[in-house]
């Protein structure tokens, strides 16, 4: 292991969540690392992964060069990282344990280990199954993120409500008349709110969502100024969050406070069995506009996950 180079690639499109679930793997693991942000060129991008011939040389010049030496460890997620991964698990011999997170849509064992939620069925000897995704939340950096919130909602009434509001999706509904209907919803809890929007909400749903609250009981995040995203999170005793998003749910849930799930119109299979799972392993209850006197099971499937990776990468002696 060369101390002169990252030990550690995330290889992903740039995609964001991607990125996050990858990120937080690593930093978990507790390994330094580098991020790279590929490009695809034209028309490989479109063509199935194990159909791209020298997958390495169809990247394009505005995305990150995937060149040797390569990493101990490689953590890759999305498609169009899936024949670059696989290529350099090739070049390296051996020498590089290839992470895939999320389902690859190739056989799995062409990975050393794909990391994929539960609910997307996959199974197979070297498949780590996670109920939700991956994140690079813990409750020991969230109680860290709390101290720089907590003088911003000192006026706030016991109990504080963390509300995380996401929208839109190819699954769900959320608009004007959804963020109202949510609103009034809220209304009905005690103590006060602390609620944030994402990009998804749009300007229509968060202004609909503003005036159907008691602003005199509640902060809301619009998307402009610092992101209190976190710092609420470690400052709840309590979390409402939208149906649409797998990541805010299971991040929700690292906090080890109540999750309750306000569920939005529309859903898939996918989300169901999700919904499903969280609820039947005590993780989530359904949102019904009232606070139960409930402790929940914690969930911190990132923690978990680095212990299984770290395992590997010792007994190959990566990791010593």
């Amino acid at each position: 292991m060369s101390p002169q180079r990252p030990i550690a690639w995330v290889v992903t499109d740039g995609v964001i969540g991607m990125e996050n679930q990858c990120v937080g793997l690593v930093e978990r693991i507790g390994m330094v690392f580098a991020v790279k942000r590929i490009a695809v060129k034209k028309p490989w991008r479109w063509v199935p992964p194990l159909l791209i011939p020298s997958p390495l040389g169809k990247l394009a010049a505005r995305g990150d060069r995937l060149e040797a030496p390569w990493p101990d460890l490689l953590v890759a997620s999305g498609r169009k990282s899936v024949a670059p991964a696989l290529a350099i698990r090739k070049a390296a011999a051996g020498a590089c344990f290839c992470v895939q997170v999320q389902n690859p849509g190739v056989a799995t064992g062409r990975f050393d280990m794909v990391i994929a939620p539960r609910h997307d069925g996959l199974s197979g000897d070297n498949v780590v199954a996670t109920t939700g995704s991956l994140h690079g939340l813990s409750r020991a950096g969230l109680d860290r993120d709390a101290q720089a919130w907590r003088a911003a909602v000192a006026h706030l009434a016991e109990p504080r409500i963390a509300v995380l509001v996401g929208g839109a999706n190819r699954a769900y509904r959320f608009g004007a008349e959804e963020a109202q209907a949510l609103g009034r919803a809220l209304g009905g809890l005690p103590g006060s709110l602390m609620v944030t929007v994402s990009r998804r909400t749009g300007p229509e749903a968060t202004q609909a969502l503003a005036a159907s609250l008691d602003l005199g009981r509640a902060v809301l995040w619009d998307g402009n100024g610092d992101n209190p995203y976190r710092g609420w999170l470690g400052l709840a005793d309590a979390i409402v969050v939208t149906s649409d998003s797998v990541n805010m749910a299971t991040e929700a849930c690292v906090t080890g406070k109540p999750v309750l799930v306000a569920h939005l119109p529309g859903g898939s299979p996918k989300f169901a069995a999700f919904h499903v799972l969280m609820e039947a392993q005590g993780h989530t209850r359904r949102f019904e506009g009232m606070l139960p006197d409930w402790s929940p099971l914690p969930l911190d499937e990132t923690g978990r996950v680095a212990d299984l990776v770290r395992a590997r990468l010792e007994a190959r002696a990566i990791l010593k």
